[in-house]
Order: structure tokens, then C-alpha cells, then sequence
């Protein structure tokens, strides 16, 4: 068995210190020069502790021209010109909403930060209209376009289902800051942002209507997971250590990781499975099998959602067919809990009828059955 222990990046969300600290990484820079280089705004829904933050954290690095970092990875080979842009950066998932002053408090804390940088002519004014001068001034100031990454950008309104009036006054604060991104498209580089759910009531999808939802498009299923091609192109020493331990050959690891871990697919293409990629690194840190994303907690809004709910889960357990619109866009108004299953990752696409247009989700693995 291999001696040298690596270095794994549990709980580590920031790319810089995965890089400087010599932490395994997944290459997926490819994704983010292509995505970087043929539009402006995204939007990606994934399942928690899937890699989002990661990958923002990944586009800032190369938005903010550090060449240094991507040293060895895809993306050396397709930036020629490693261009400085000002990026702002809303990070919504490290706060509990509990009320209106929550989301105001977290807005306010990134607002000033990027004020002592571009200028807080407008700080007594709305949320959206600083946000509004920062852009427009940062922009000036730098004599390019800005990077917008918003992170979680609907944690705030998940904490507040079952809340009516807090849901409200959170979609109209959230729709006000977020229309700002295309009343300022002139001053805008690149526009990312994050979720784990999409809203149909929050402007970021009415009013925003150029933004690009790529959360089921074939060419970026990848972007977040580990492929059975990842796991054993970066970790054979982590297999070969885990076989060991437990007295098993290399092949009946992968098997038995295959069958609690792998499984999550994201659009109509089946035929590449993704690995949970916090399974996997507690598995090789802790060097037993366990159902380590399942246990991190069932969120506290799909709980409450389902209890709610008259949906008969037992349906699932043989898999349920649907249209995409039955699970791809959350409606408060609607008693249809699927979008919330299947966002939160505790469904996924196992199979796609292109005659008919109908999905089949299922439970993606044992983990989570």
C-alpha cells in the first residue's frame, strides 16, 4: 500500500487554496474557459455539496488573471491572454434567513466591501441601486466589462418555504437586486449564478430572460460530479488504499462504489453516471463505505415541503415518469414537490423516452434508497 498520504479537499470550496496547497483537484477548467468564452449569463442548478462553489471560486481565479494557479490543467492550453477583470463575488450560503433583516445584513456585508473599493456614493440608497453604481462604476474605474458570480443565489428564499410572507418579502428584495444584472448588461463581462432549486417567481428568470440555464444541457452534464473516468484517473492510490483496508480487490471497490455513490445524471444522456464528490473524499479519508452525503442532513425545507405535500413518495420507489417541466422549475403555488426532490438530489434522470418526451427519476444509488 501506498505510504504518502495526499491531501484531500474536504470542505475546501475555495480553488486557490486547493491549488497553492497541493490538495487533489478534478481538472474541470475546460468547462470553465468554454463557458467563459461563448456567452454571459448562466445559471447552473446542482444538489448541495456538489462542487458549485467550487466552480465559482475556479471562473473568479480566472477571471482575476491568475495564470499561476492553472499551471498543468486543461485551461493552460486554451487561455492565451490571462485578462484581469473586477469581480464581485455574493456568497448567499454561509447565513441562516431566519428574517427580512437576515438577507439585508448579507447584501449590506458584500455591498461595502466592494463600496471601499468603487465608491459609496450610493450606500444610503436600496440594496439594488448600489449594486446598480458598484457595476457601473467598477466597470468604469477598470475599463472592462464586470464578473458577476452569485453563489446559493436561492438560499435565502429555500430557508423561508413555509413562510408566506417572509417568502414574499424575500422574492421581491431578491427581484429588485437581481434585475439589476440586466439593466447593466453593457457594463457586464460574464454573469454566473448557482442554485440548487430554480425559482419561477424570482425575476433572475422572467426578467433575465437571456440568461442561459445549462443545468440540462448535455455538453455541461459533467461540470459538477466526479465520472467514473475522474475517479480513476486522479485516485488510484486512494483506491488501492481503500481496497486494502478492506479486503477488497480494486474491482469490487469500484464496484461497490459504483453502486453506493455513482448514478446522478442531469440530462437525457445516461450513459455517463456521476459520483457524488463528497462521498468519495470522505470514503478515502475515513477508509470505510458509509452514506456520508445522506447523513449530512435532509434539508429542513424539502422536510417541511413534504410534510405538506399529500405526493405519494411510495410512487418513486419503482421510478416515476415525467415531462421536464414536472421537475425542473420549482412554483410555490404548485403541490408538486419533484422539482425540490430532484434539485435537492435525492432523485435523478435514469432514463429519457425521446418519443414521447418523458423522463423516468429514480433514486440515483444506494446511498440515498
Amino acid at each position: 500500500m501506498d505510504g504518502i498520504l495526499r491531501k484531500l479537499p474536504i470542505g475546501i470550496q475555495t480553488f486557490a487554496e486547493i491549488r497553492k496547497e497541493n490538495y487533489l483537484y478534478v481538472d474541470k477548467t475546460a468547462f470553465v474557459w468554454r463557458i467563459a468564452n461563448t456567452g454571459k449569463p448562466y445559471f447552473l442548478s446542482r444538489p448541495r455539496r456538489f462542487g458549485k462553489s467550487l466552480l465559482l471560486s475556479t471562473f473568479e481565479a480566472y477571471f482575476e488573471g491568475k495564470k499561476e494557479l492553472f499551471e498543468g490543467l486543461a485551461i493552460a492550453g486554451m487561455e492565451k491572454e490571462w485578462r484581469k477583470y473586477p469581480v464581485l463575488h455574493l456568497d448567499l450560503n454561509a447565513k441562516k434567513y431566519g428574517n427580512s433583516d437576515d438577507l439585508l445584513a448579507m447584501l449590506n456585508q458584500h455591498l461595502e466591501k466592494w463600496e471601499t473599493v468603487y465608491g459609496d456614493e450610493k450606500r444610503e440608497r436600496s440594496p439594488e441601486e448600489r449594486f446598480d453604481y458598484i457595476i457601473r462604476r467598477a466597470s468604469e474605474q477598470c475599463g472592462c466589462g464586470v464578473v458577476v458570480l452569485v453563489d446559493e443565489y436561492d438560499k435565502p428564499l429555500l430557508q423561508a418555504l413555509g413562510d408566506d410572507a417572509l417568502l414574499d418579502d424575500y422574492r421581491k428584495t431578491l427581484k429588485a437586486f437581481y434585475g439589476v444584472l440586466k439593466s447593466s448588461d453593457r457594463y457586464l463581462r460574464f454573469v454566473f449564478l448557482t442554485g440548487v432549486t430554480k425559482f419561477a417567481q424570482v425575476s433572475v428568470f422572467s426578467d433575465l430572460n437571456q440568461l442561459n440555464d445549462i443545468s440540462m444541457k448535455p455538453q455541461y452534464a459533467t461540470i459538477c460530479g466526479i465520472t467514473r473516468q475522474e475517479l480513476e484517473d486522479t485516485f488510484i492510490p486512494e483506491l488501492n488504499r481503500l481496497a486494502e483496508t478492506n479486503e477488497l480487490t480494486y474491482e469490487e471497490t469500484l464496484n461497490k462504489m459504483t453502486a453506493l455513490y455513482d448514478g446522478y445524471h442531469f440530462c437525457e444522456d445516461t450513459s455517463v453516471g456521476l459520483f457524488n464528490p463528497f462521498s468519495l473524499l470522505n470514503v478515502f479519508q475515513k477508509l470505510k463505505f458509509g452514506n456520508f452525503w445522506f447523513q449530512t442532513g435532509t434539508p429542513t425545507y424539502l422536510v417541511d415541503l413534504l410534510k405538506k405535500s399529500d405526493y405519494d413518495l411510495r410512487l418513486l420507489l419503482n421510478g416515476v415518469e415525467v415531462t421536464a417541466s414536472a421537475f425542473s422549475e420549482y412554483r410555490a403555488e404548485a403541490n408538486n414537490p419533484l422539482p425540490m426532490i430532484y434539485q435537492s438530489g435525492y432523485l435523478t434522470i435514469k432514463a429519457y423516452d425521446k418519443e414521447v418526451c418523458l423522463y423516468t427519476l429514480q433514486f440515483p444509488n444506494d446511498e440515498v434508497c
